[in-house]
């Protein structure tokens, strides 16, 4: 397959919601990037139509087409007949026109090769004998066939699609001519890529668009009339049907749209479950009017728009020989092989599935069961990790772990200062016996809502807050702060009683060592003092006696 739609890394952002928009699930996921895979992806375009980061994109062949022209031989679109709705209001002159003016030799309808193609399904019903015909109009579809229910490939119609038969009609008609389709589909690259030599390049209507915004063309709002131009029904919903005379005896005709729809007739055919009848069959739900490149999405208005541009009388064509019609769709290997019960099993005990009840099939990874989804991850397509349930249960448990075995307090509130969650240290240090017993209940049951109530109203947390709980006899060193994404209050409480005892123990015991040594100094001075005293007594009467003493000396 051709590198028709390719990933841009960079804006992938693992939503999977391409894995759950594709019928196949071709889409590998690793490194955390999305990969389509080549062999298994029948190219409906839908994980680049609901790719939130447009991380999908299709290979512009614009510089393609204008390096055929530049060769100078003629250059012939073939318009597909949804253009109409994706233009509206402008008919095919005046896109004929418009194109013209970009550089094209000539503009066609495709619906000019949809009449031989339901011609060819009309002979095909009434003379080949065939049990069940499945249309092959639509690539995807058969690729859908040919890659992933190979046993109906001998339902497909194998029959040349009507861009196939318009080119190659084309080519008959004017030598040397280019061919370039012109449509909604991104799988019509892979089937021009795939029958070489046929269509030189196709271009999707955003491409065409763009390159006439480049160019300053902007086709004419001009609608015209051919009262023989019935298979411009093709790109509805019934619109091959519509175009057919429906008369082959013993045979039923239905259509069907949307791939979950031809994948249910696809297994009924396969299980004999259906017989003569002929099935339109296309990818697109509403058909190419659906198409992944359409620009306007209505289902209703670009029906009603093919529908009024549609004449009664098909197109007046040279029919090929049935043979010049013949397309060879052979089957497809893809390199994925469908693993064991024993391997699926052994991955989802890893995600944590042990028995069936726990299979939630929630569709977050993208796969429609977990059992699809373990498939995958046996075939290398996805992770363990892309299953939102698991991951949830994982970092549930982890931040629990943390949560119940800190020998920190915690105790989270909402807005309206109600219990939400508390831990298993919360409630020792309150003497809760179950989380039961509080959660729900406004926390002035348990605590003073004061310090709640401030941060809250101001925005500013509280640090490291000694606080004594005097209702359960204990201090605590608390942290209040407010979450303004989550809108909830969390406190985080530290028992600090006996660091507390120990500080006031400690404290207690310097204050008596100071009263102690108080005593021991006031002792001392008395006895400084008591001694002075005597010594004070002692040298006076010591005085008084010299003196006299010297009084008597010197009277003699």
């Amino acid at each position: 397959m051709p590198d028709c739609l390719r990933l841009k890394k960079s804006n992938c952002k693992n939503c999977y919601k391409c894995i759950r928009h594709c019928p196949v699930k071709a889409i590998k996921f690793s490194g955390s990037q999305a990969h389509i895979l080549a062999d298994e992806c029948i190219l409906c375009g839908q994980c680049f139509v609901v790719c939130p980061q447009n991380a999908k994109e299709i290979v512009d062949e614009t510089e393609k087409v204008k390096v055929l022209m530049q060769a100078g031989g003629p250059v012939i679109a073939s318009l597909a007949p949804s253009f109409v709705a994706n233009y509206p209001g402008v008919g095919i002159g005046a896109m004929r026109k418009a194109l013209k003016q970009l550089g094209f030799f000539d503009v066609e309808e495709t619906a000019i090769g949809a009449t031989m193609v339901k011609t060819e399904y009309e002979r095909m019903l009434k003379e080949d004998g065939r049990d069940v015909i499945i249309s092959s109009c639509c690539h995807s579809v058969n690729l859908l066939i040919q890659k992933h229910f190979p046993a109906a490939l001998e339902f497909l119609a194998d029959v040349d699609s009507p861009m196939l038969a318009h080119c190659k009609d084309i080519k008959q008609r004017v030598p040397g001519a280019k061919t370039v389709f012109i449509g909604p589909c991104v799988a019509k690259k892979d089937e021009a890529a795939r029958y070489e030599g046929i269509v030189d390049s196709v271009l999707t209507f955003e491409e065409l668009s763009g390159w006439l915004e480049s160019a300053g063309v902007k086709p004419e709002a001009q609608m015209d009339a051919d009262e023989c131009s019935r298979a411009r029904f093709f790109p509805t919903t019934g619109g091959i049907l519509k175009t057919m005379e429906q008369d082959a005896p013993g045979y039923a005709y239905l259509a069907l749209d949307g791939a979950e729809n031809c994948i249910a007739a696809l297994r009924d055919i396969l299980d004999g479950r259906l017989h003569k009848c002929f099935v339109e069959m296309s990818i697109c739900a509403g058909s190419c009017v659906g198409g992944p490149v359409m620009e306007h999405r209505s289902l209703v208005r670009d029906y009603m728009a093919v529908s009024n541009f549609a004449g009664p009388r098909d197109f007046e064509v040279k029919q090929p020989e049935p043979r010049a019609m013949r397309k060879a769709m052979p089957y497809l290997e893809m390199q994925n092989q469908q693993p064991t019960e024993a391997e699926i099993n052994a991955v989802l005990r890893q995600m944590g599935k042990f028995k069936p009840s726990q299979e939630l099939n929630c569709g977050s990874c993208g796969y429609d069961t977990c059992r699809e989804k373990a498939a995958a991850v046996c075939q290398g397509k996805a992770e363990i990790s892309m299953c939102l349930p698991f991951l949830k249960d994982k970092a549930e448990g982890f931040s629990d772990a943390i949560v119940n075995n800190t020998p920190n307090g915690l105790l989270v509130l909402n807005e309206d200062l109600e219990v939400q969650q508390i831990n298993a240290a919360a409630r020792k240090i309150m003497n809760i016996r179950a989380a039961s017993d509080v959660l729900g209940e406004p926390v002035v049951r348990v605590l003073d809502p004061t310090v709640f109530l401030n941060v809250l109203n101001t925005k500013r947390e509280v640090r490291d807050q000694r606080t004594y709980l005097a209702e359960y006899k204990c201090y605590v060193e608390q942290t209040v702060v407010y979450d303004r994404d989550l809108r909830l209050l969390i406190c985080i409480m530290r028992d600090i009683t006996d660091e507390q005892l120990e500080r006031e123990r400690k404290e207690d015991i310097s204050r008596q060592t100071v009263e102690v040594a108080d005593k021991v100094v006031e002792k001392q001075m008395r006895i400084v003092q008591d001694i002075a005293s005597l010594l004070g007594e002692t040298a006076a009467e010591t005085k008084i006696a010299l003196t006299k003493l010297k009084e008597s000396i010197t009277d003699e």
